[in-house]
């Protein structure tokens, strides 16, 4: 059953047909669905829609302001004469453009006549050599400015945004900043967004699998950057060897203005009432048993009257995965509040 969500806290909760998720017995440990969200399994299974949506892809490098480029995908839809709306698709950390749930996720929006496109954020799949300062978390001006060139590249309307994981957190960011910078949004979405980064880190961190995860990709991706840019000490590599908690500090002192990670981490941070003033309708979708964002922090969030929130009992970290098929929930729930968004302003 969903989980209910405080009237004190001033959250709204969404009313759906597709939020009585039930995955099968086997599939509701949490370490599992969070695992298969991006599984080559999942890859395997779907490859031939993922091989549609690649193939139809056109390359972008966008120029997002201050000499900044990020590259992107563009696919256009074929079911109908005009799509019915252009979505620009962001990523979580240390995965990408390809990403298999942003893949799946991208070519299902395909099929109900949506255009697509997908953003590398900085330093992500394969664009290190587009900037040379590193990626952080707080970089949330290059991104508007990626969103406002994809809008500028292709005027269909109307025009959404959405991510999972960090991807969802700098898609809900994108859109409290769009009336402000002529961005005009139909819709945001986010699916298991960080809220307040500091105690997604300290979930991370208390999990030697996710720990040794994330930071063997972050490391990777780190010395790949080095060795691109090898006429500045971009990083220390002796911290390069330390606790992810280390070589957040390490990039922080370097490469932020912020003082320290504490002060970097609510740079970022959407906890409380940030969202309030959210002028955009918004979906967030989450699992209550979700290992790597605490949901305490969903409970404890002040929303707009136009943000629903969404908790399922189950779906781990970006996963809602429903049975050995290995579709998707959160895809067809996504498409769901895509149709009722899109009717509400016709």
């Amino acid at each position: 059953m969903d989980m209910p969500v405080p009237d004190e806290r001033k959250a709204h909760a969404a009313a759906s047909d597709l939020s009585a998720f039930r995955p099968r017995t086997w599939l509701r440990n949490p370490h599992a669905q969070s695992v298969l969200a991006s599984s080559a399994l999942r890859r395997w299974v779907f490859w031939r829609r993922i091989a549609r949506i690649e193939r139809d892809a056109r390359e972008h490098l966008l120029d997002c302001g201050d000499g900044v480029r990020l590259q992107g995908f563009h696919t256009r839809q074929t079911t109908l004469p005009q799509p019915r709306a252009l979505v620009v698709l962001l990523h979580g950390w240390e995965g990408s453009a390809k990403s298999t749930y942003v893949l799946n996720t991208g070519a299902r929006l395909l099929d109900v006549g949506c255009d697509v496109f997908r953003l590398n954020l900085r330093d992500h799949g394969d664009t290190h050599h587009l900037n040379r300062d590193p990626f952080h978390s707080c970089r949330i001006d290059e991104v508007v400015g990626a969103v406002k060139a994809v809008a500028r590249l292709f005027p269909e309307r109307p025009l959404i945004v959405g991510g999972y994981s960090l991807g969802g957190n700098f898609a809900l960011r994108v859109a409290l900043r769009a009336s402000k910078v002529g961005l005009r949004l139909a819709w945001a979405f986010a699916v298991c967004p960080p809220i307040d980064p500091s105690e997604a880190m300290r979930a991370i961190e208390s999990s030697r699998a996710y720990s040794w995860y994330f930071l063997r990709k972050w490391r990777s991706s780190l010395r790949r950057k080095q060795k691109l840019f090898p006429q500045t000490e971009l990083f220390a590599p002796a911290q390069l060897d330390g606790t992810l908690r280390d070589v957040t500090a390490d990039l922080v002192a370097r490469h932020t203005h912020f003082d320290n990670v504490e002060n970097y981490f609510r740079g970022y941070s959407i906890a409380g009432a940030t969202l309030a003033a959210l002028d955009v309708p918004a979906t967030i979708l989450t699992a209550a048993d979700d290992p790597i964002i605490p949901i305490a922090d969903f409970h404890a969030l002040h929303l707009a009257p136009t943000t629903e929130l969404v908790v399922a009992s189950h779906g781990g970290h970006c996963g809602f995965i429903r049975d050995a098929g290995l579709g998707s929930w959160a895809e067809d729930f996504l498409v769901d509040r895509l149709h009722a968004h899109l009717c509400n302003r016709d």
